[in-house]
């Protein structure tokens, strides 16, 4: 008897079983927004995590500003730095620091206009070195737009969430992918900031949506105005993929950075198109996230190609402290020679560095970077992380651009960075106050102890955050 019907693989009806389990997911969530389990890579989001609705801020003055947002926050942070290698001279450090943050942001009561504004006052006190931009930037607006916004002028998405337009221009703090191109440093004492446009199509519920930027980056002056980098730009096309956002998540993107020759910087364009991916491997306790990126242009009168890109992936047990252990390696390319007409070294853009070392002694930059890592939750208030870590300059040739832009042109010192611990707890004491205990070792590697200084380094710290509202 003829078959009339053939019989369906098992990798078929796999597939079906995960994409219907995927739509059902979704519709009960009503959004397609997943957030990554990737280590460190969940976006700050807009308006600022700190930031309250007024009505939900517990203030019986605000409990009828719907049209308002705001937000005030004070971290404190002491620092015991043994040796750093970012410092040209070894030696003990304790410095203090301060960050203070407000934000206000209007909407719904003047549509299609809407407002931002976010100051921010970095300090730092108690150190034996220079004071720099990384730690000091006292009172300067981080962010501050105007906003035109149409709530569902791009119609709606299969779940009837509105996929709105939105055209900002001003100054903006924000963070993009997994904030090792874009990132507005939570980390570091001072933020990242951009002028210029950011347009929005769609939003994070909807299954996909589009940013596009066309900015400076601003120059961080520690007791001035800040003011854009001179002649340089950023533009972007950022997209969100979401309609298997129980399986995958993709975000193709193209960076560019263009920077116009004057005094004795020389002309450089950038062209970087990648693609990220991230999502959860069905009910196997897997997750992932990946992402490749490729560059071509010019650094002055030599062409550059260079190449990165990360992946993790993570494993979370059936226990109640929820532990989730990863396993991560990450590279970007370093110029290969010197002294020929190509550049290979890759450009980190604007991202934040924590990530990369608990030190903060690695850049997205000539570096090849595996990592172990653990996750834990004992309790609901209390978080803790831990991890190991080996660093190699991706050529041996090129720079260590964290410290002090330590290079070799020979390659002869080596190119093993050295490796590193590091452990860290976060405590919730209340809803309005957090506190984080964080240390670090290093061990240094050849490339560490010929051309910067030989002897491991030790790092801790204790972190207090007040969030007002």
């Amino acid at each position: 008897m003829p078959r009339l019907i053939s019989k369906p693989s098992i990798s078929a009806c796999l597939t079906t079983l995960l994409l219907l389990t995927a739509l059902v997911d979704a519709q009960d969530q009503n959004i397609f927004y997943r957030a990554p389990k990737s280590y460190s890579t969940t976006r700050d989001p807009d308006p600022p995590k700190y930031a309250r609705h007024a009505p939900d801020s517990g203030w019986d003055a605000l409990k009828d500003a719907e049209w308002l947002d705001i937000g005030l926050d004070y971290r404190f942070r002491y620092e015991y730095r043994d040796d750093d290698i970012r410092r040209a001279q070894a030696g003990l450090d304790e410095p203090v620091l301060h960050r203070t943050r407000a934000y206000l942001g209007i909407h719904d009561a003047l549509d299609p206009f809407r407002f931002a504004v976010e100051m921010q006052d970095s300090r730092r006190y108690d150190s034996h070195y220079e004071r720099d931009n990384r730690d000091v930037n006292e009172f300067e607006i981080i962010r501050l737009y105007g906003e035109l916004y149409f709530e569902s002028a791009l119609g709606r998405d299969a779940q009837g969430n509105a996929r709105p337009l939105s055209l900002r221009y001003g100054i903006h703090n924000f963070e993009f992918l997994d904030r090792r191109l874009i990132g507005n440093n939570q980390w570091r004492n001072t933020a990242n900031t951009f002028q210029g446009f950011h347009g929005t199509l769609g939003q994070e519920k909807n299954d996909w949506h589009i940013d596009l930027l066309a900015v400076q980056p601003l120059s961080r002056s520690k007791y001035e105005w800040d003011r854009p980098v001179e002649q340089q730009w950023m533009y972007g096309v950022i997209g969100h993929w979401r309609r298997w956002s129980d399986i995958v998540t993709l975000e193709p993107f193209y960076l560019a950075l263009n920077q116009s020759a004057h005094d004795a910087v020389a002309e450089r364009l950038v062209h970087s198109p990648g693609l990220r991916g991230y999502g959860v491997i069905g009910s196997t306790g897997f997750d992932y996230d990946f992402d490749l990126i490729y560059q071509f242009g010019r650094n002055g009168a030599r062409d550059m190609r260079a190449y990165g890109g990360n992946i993790e992936v993570g494993y979370s047990f059936a226990h109640e402290w929820k532990p989730r252990l990863s396993l991560f390696y990450g590279y970007a390319s370093g110029d290969q020679n010197p002294n020929d007409n190509q550049d290979n070294r890759f450009e980190r853009f604007f991202g934040f560095g924590r990530p990369w070392s608990a030190n903060d002694y690695i850049v997205y930059e000539n570096i090849s970077a595996p990592k172990l890592r653990l996750e834990l939750t004992p309790t609901k208030k209390l978080r803790m992380d831990l991890g190991y870590s080996w660093y190699w300059l991706a050529s041996d040739q090129d720079r260590l651009s964290s410290a002090n832009n330590a290079r070799d042109k020979t390659g002869k010192s080596g190119g093993f960075v050295g490796h590193e611990f590091d452990i860290r707890a976060r405590y919730q004491i209340n809803s309005k106050v957090e506190a984080v205990l964080g240390y670090a070792h290093f061990m240094p590697g050849d490339f560490t102890a010929n051309v910067i200084r030989r002897g491991d380094t030790d790092f801790a710290y204790l972190e207090i955050s007040v969030n007002t509202f």
